[in-house]
């Protein structure tokens, strides 16, 4: 059940717009203080993956830097040699290489972790025990660059590249996953082949079905596949790595963007569970991922979940190796299905739905050392919180506040994670399982934002469609006077299944916005997570229905209450579905802004089909394929009101978008030259649905605020 005091206390917040916030910069009026830019944006510094020490003593952490001059993000690992206060940091991996993914061997002594420094993606470990924890401030994460690193030892040398990997508990056995031809025999056969083909001078490809290209990438055959590799007495893998997933045409971890968390080994080291969908003819078309189990040593895999049609994933072992919990749905082919907690007797084989009754999907989850509960992230009411989850009664508390947990680690007694907010890009912090005030342990960017103008956001609530109580925020420009009046940037998020709540995000950056003289409005719309499965549920099939509706009653809201929002000088803004939505306004509310940015956001519905990649998205949202209801495709199609629109609009599109690709942005921009509105057309060879690259980041900033400058400038 929900923690129902903490609910209330979020929406009480909400309704009398108190959730608000403030960045750690400078505040508005002193002097020496500059407004936050995308220039200051794309340097900061990102902290993830936290990962405890068994003794709870030390905390290894990914810090990604922007190395301009290379137009790209380097990672290295990061060691807190200390989890008292004002812990110091050292970096332990080689600057010249990424690294990332570190955890620890159960006994505490080695620090293993993924890192490209021999030309490849390999395995390679830091032996914690000569660690020397020299004092260097947090703040100055880089200022050491020329101090000598820990030394490091490569565990894996395979011929191809190593995408994830766990440890056993006994530090005997490690599991990989590597990209290969299912029908080779073994590694080198996967490297001859495409060496061959790299080598070619004929470059055609058959296919003989789908995917032949998945969010950004072309298939060539490959599969990601799951191996054990034994260890040797000195801890490194010389043996002939073995397929655990052989036989399963699938992918281990998913793509694209599966992680180590589809995969799991059980205390004893003697099982592996992992999670897959076996392809077949309908893998764009199927969500039905299921559990396997299958002896480390090899063997045959064993379907734990073949009774649900629907996802399961995150295999997760209880530390006393008696349970294994997994998240799944219910519903085949819905992907944004509410993700509920299951937990499995691996002796009975008995499956206990834990949190069936709690109406949040889990995002990610871990277990307590006892056994006894479980903590798990969700959005929730614009937030997006730490929980803990009984293990016994699916009794639900809350366990940190305000804001994005973006990852986290379990200790001892401690829960380690990394939260952002509105206002700040995610830190390191740490609580105690019961909750309460949590400590910060890093301060990455601290001199970068020190004299920084960063702005005050704050939550609001209206009746939204059929009066459901609908949430958003607004964010206030930098130099913000009471009696001002200022331009409007209305942020409509993607998904449609997201949120765009209290979170620092690195590419839709409301404080950039807000930096530039904007005041920001975002709606969380009925279709948006964190409220409900029934109001997430509420926007498929009715894409341009009740969305469109809260959006322009919450714009209402925003004006009558804020009357520093300049109702005359507006410019609307989205991406994904947020594209599609700009699309859809410009045909059902011509008359509203002054301007439209449109990014990767869909044109005509029908085609939409036909191109995209993961049909089961498209067919949920418009009820069955095209060709069997081509009224659910036409319903709310931008593309039949085109003899509507008349708002100047800025589209934006790339070609490594194979989620909505190209030609969809093309025939907005085809569609507005036509009718001889101003637009213009930004376009990225080198992006895919996201535009990731520094350059091309602050390209796309400078071209939209240019854009936003022009048409609502007094």
């Amino acid at each position: 059940m929900i923690n129902r005091r903490y609910s209330a206390l979020l929406l009480l917040a909400a309704c009398a717009f108190g959730s608000a916030g403030a960045a750690p910069g400078i505040p508005d009026g002193v002097d020496d203080a500059k407004p936050f830019t995308v220039q200051d944006l794309v340097r900061l510094q990102r902290i993830s993956d936290p990962a405890v020490s068994p003794d709870g003593k030390r905390l290894t952490y990914t810090l990604r830097t922007t190395d301009m001059e290379a137009n790209k993000g380097r990672t290295g690992v990061w060691l807190l040699d200390s989890l008292k206060h004002n812990p110091t940091a050292m970096r332990l991996t080689d600057i010249a290489a990424n690294a990332n993914s570190s955890t620890w061997s159960a006994d505490g002594a080695f620090i293993y972790f993924l890192s490209n420094r021999s030309g490849s993606n390999q395995v390679w470990r830091i032996d914690a025990r000569r660690v020397d924890a020299r004092r260097i401030d947090t703040r100055h994460l880089d200022t050491r660059q020329g101090s000598p690193m820990p030394e490091a030892e490569q565990v894996t040398n395979l011929p191809l590249d190593v995408g994830s990997f766990r440890v056993s508990p006994k530090g005997d056995r490690l599991l990989v996953s590597m990209e290969v031809f299912i029908d080779c025999t073994d590694l080198a056969c996967t490297k001859q082949r495409l060496d061959t083909v790299a080598h070619s001078p004929a470059h055609g490809v058959l296919y003989d079905k789908l995917f032949v290209r998945h969010w950004d990438t072309w298939s060539d055959g490959r599969r990601s596949q799951l191996f054990s590799i034994a260890l040797d007495a000195l801890g490194l893998a010389n043996g002939t790595p073995l397929n655990l997933t052989a036989g399963l045409d699938g992918d281990v971890p998913s793509k694209p963007f599966g992680g180590r968390e589809d995969f799991a080994i059980s205390p004893d080291g003697q099982q592996v569970a992992f999670s897959v969908r076996v392809a077949g003819m309908g893998e764009p078309w199927s969500t039905n991922f299921d559990i396997y189990l299958v002896p480390a040593g090899g063997g045959s895999p064993k379907n734990l979940t073949a009774d649900n049609p629907a996802w399961d994933g995150q295999p997760a072992f209880s530390p006393n190796g008696t349970q294994l919990a997994y998240a799944a749905m219910d519903r085949p082919g819905f992907e944004a299905d509410r993700f509920h907690l299951v937990l499995l007797d691996l002796k009975s084989g008995t499956k206990h739905p834990l949190t069936q009754k709690w109406d949040r999907s889990i995002s990610s989850f871990a277990w307590a050392p006892d056994s006894k509960s479980l903590f798990a992230t969700t959005d929730h009411l614009g937030q997006h919180p730490l929980w803990s989850v009984d293990a016994a009664t699916g009794r639900t508390t809350a366990i940190t506040g305000d804001g994005e947990v973006e990852s986290f680690d379990v200790g001892s007694k401690q829960i380690y994670f990394a939260q952002s907010t509105l206002g700040a890009p995610a830190d390191l912090y740490t609580v105690g399982f019961a909750g309460g005030k949590a400590s910060e342990l890093t301060h990455v960017n601290q001199d970068a934002l020190a004299h920084r103008r960063l702005s005050a956001y704050e939550q609001f609530n209206f009746p939204g469609w059929h009066d459901d109580n609908v949430f958003g925020y607004v964010m206030k420009p930098v130099g913000f006077k009471a009696d001002g009046k200022y331009p409007v940037a209305f942020v409509v998020h993607g998904g449609p299944q997201g949120s765009m709540g209290n979170i620092w995000h690195w590419r839709w950056n409301a404080q950039t916005l807000a930096g530039a003289g904007y005041a920001v409005v975002m709606i969380d719309f009925h279709g948006s997570t964190g409220y409900g499965q029934a109001f997430t549920d509420s926007i498929s099939t009715d894409w341009g229905g009740k969305p469109l509706e809260d959006l322009q009653l919450g714009l209402a809201a925003a004006l009558k209450q804020y009357p520093w929002l300049d109702a005359d000088r507006m410019c609307a803004l989205g991406g994904s579905y947020g594209g599609y939505m700009m699309n859809w306004i410009a045909g059902q509310w011509p008359d509203r802004f002054k301007c439209i940015v449109t990014h990767d956001g869909i044109f005509d519905t029908r085609s939409m089909y036909y191109s995209t990649e993961e049909l089961w998205f498209a067919e949920w949202e418009n009820g069955g394929p095209e060709y069997t209801n081509p009224a659910g495709y036409t319903k709310f199609n931008p593309a039949d009101y085109v003899s509507k629109w008349k708002t100047p609009t800025l589209v934006i599109h790339s070609q490594q978008d194979f989620r909505v690709p190209d030609t969809q942005g093309i025939s907005v921009f085809t569609a507005l030259q036509r009718r001889g509105i101003p637009s213009e057309l930004l376009y990225f060879p080198d992006e895919n649905h996201w535009v990731l690259k520094p350059a091309n980041s602050i390209e796309w900033y400078d071209t939209t605020l240019a854009w936003m400058n022009r048409w609502t400038s007094k």
